[in-house]
């Protein structure tokens, strides 16, 4: 019967797991677990789901070199980063890895440094199919390729989201589209005098939000008390804070987490209650967020999820299948509403 295998200490330390023990706890046949493995399409949410707890229980490991063997082929997937010296996106990293892992490739994180030319010679070392079975970049290849289209290299090629040479989103990964949210969301409880604390305006992703921010305001008819500058970090919140006493705001909503964390501490200095005078609205569902009294109303962006399919996009392309569509900025965001966002008050601070 499915989920009565035996996954103690003796079965494990006799010998280790094989894809028919995966198969026969997950209840399922071998080839779907095979599948599943290889990224391919043709396996339900339902069985995937058993199909991975399965594997998980049982700390499975597909079999290397056998499969080396067997399709000729590298089991290293390279991700491409630009240069390393700025913000890593560890939770994107962490979808890749994950769903790389789980169909038994291991990854390779490799950061582009040095001028164009040697950018250029690391990507032409690294499309070669000794090297790596396939490459998912999160940096536009087609300055450093040449002549040479990814499409026509000898390995397959995923290209998913845009970040510059400092680790700053661009593109996609820079979609400001949830400010407008925000912003509605807080009308609705009636605000109507706001204020944005932005984030460093050499980031695509804070100058987006600043934009969407102020068209929506615009767009709503409200009024802006203006944008307090900021660099991501809880003190800029904090200065920004004071400068609500006698402006009439009553919602601020701050480019990320930590400048929110800020703005709350700088209010609690005032005296100025959090949500009762003031509202306060994040981006990114930091951690912190969720523990902090009130908790924080935020942005959550599923970073993970899109490492995730960017992955699964290329496996797809190594086992002949047609990747699905990457999912779209509005998947990717969801607006999280906690204890930090209430009605406006009768009276403005």
């Amino acid at each position: 019967m499915p989920g009565e295998l035996n996954v103690g200490a003796g079965e494990r330390g006799r010998r280790p797991a094989t894809i028919y023990d995966v198969a026969r706890l997950a209840g399922v046949s071998h080839m779907t677990v095979s599948r599943y493995l290889r990224g391919t399409t043709g396996v339900g949410a339902e069985s995937g789901r058993k199909v991975a707890r399965a594997v998980a229980l049982l700390d499975y490991r597909p079999n290397r070199m056998a499969r080396i063997m067997r399709t000729r082929r590298s089991d290293r997937i390279a991700v491409i980063l630009p240069d390393a010296t700025g913000m890593m996106p560890t939770r994107l990293l962490t979808g890749a890895a994950r769903a790389a892992h789980e169909a038994g490739y291991l990854l390779d994180l490799v950061a582009l440094e040095g001028d164009a030319a040697a950018r250029a010679e690391r990507i032409h070392t690294l499309l070669r199919p000794e090297y790596v079975a396939g490459i998912v970049a999160f940096t536009p290849l087609h300055a450093w390729t040449g002549d040479r289209a990814p499409t026509e290299v000898a390995v397959p090629v995923v290209v998913d989201g845009e970040y510059d040479d400092n680790m700053r989103a661009q593109g996609v990964l820079a979609d400001a589209t949830p400010a407008a949210g925000i912003v509605r969301h807080l009308a609705a409880l009636g605000h109507r005098r706001f204020l944005h604390v932005a984030g460093p305006q050499a980031w695509a992703s804070a100058r987006n939000r600043r934009a969407v921010y102020e068209a929506t305001v615009a767009e709503l008819g409200l009024e802006s008390y203006g944008v307090a500058p900021g660099d991501w970090g809880a003190e800029a919140g904090r200065r920004a804070a004071g400068w609500l006493p006698g402006s009439g705001v009553t919602a601020v909503f701050a480019a990320n987490d930590r400048t929110a964390f800020g703005v709350v501490q700088g209010l609690r200095e005032l005296g100025i209650d959090v949500p009762g005078q003031v509202s306060v609205f994040g981006w990114d569902d930091d951690e912190i967020g969720r523990c902090l009294v009130p908790a924080l109303s935020t942005v959550r962006v599923d970073r993970e999820r899109q490492g995730g399919d960017a992955v699964r996009r290329l496996l797809a392309l190594l086992n002949g299948q047609e990747p699905a569509a990457p999912p779209q900025a509005g998947a990717l965001n969801q607006l999280v509403v906690r204890d930090s966002t209430g009605p406006a008050p009768q009276r403005a601070v």
